[in-house]
């Protein structure tokens, strides 16, 4: 499976799909058109390792919600992924059997190389 969760209206993601290309066999999800189920959540967790690594701290909503001064569970963070697609660390790119999360360059470069570019 070669899949990236991303946000449309995200210049980091509209900037790193262009390094990623061409996308012919890959599956693009624009998460705030198409919501994440329970279930693409499990999937990314179980690679991931934890919620937690799927997390984005730099929502607004994480700001303005509080949550900083809050200590989160793993129960917490599924949570508010699937409740508000801003809490997705973007973008998630699976490819095969490995996950690459975020726009750090390490994560980019990986993802370049599992997708042979």
């Amino acid at each position: 499976m070669k899949k990236i969760y991303c946000l449309s209206t995200c210049k980091t993601c509209q900037r790193i799909l262009n390094e990623l290309e061409p996308l012919d066999d890959v599956e693009v999800q624009d998460i705030k058109f198409e919501k994440i189920t329970a279930k693409q959540i499990d999937q990314m967790k179980k690679m991931a390792g934890s919620y937690e690594a799927l997390f984005s701290r730099r929502s607004r909503k994480y700001q303005s919600m509080g949550l900083k001064n809050v200590e989160l569970s793993e129960k917490d963070f599924r949570k508010l992924i699937l409740e508000e697609y801003t809490f997705l660390k973007r973008p998630v790119m699976i490819i095969d059997d490995q996950i690459f999360i975020g726009s750090a360059k390490k994560a980019v470069e990986g993802a370049k190389k599992a997708l042979g570019r």
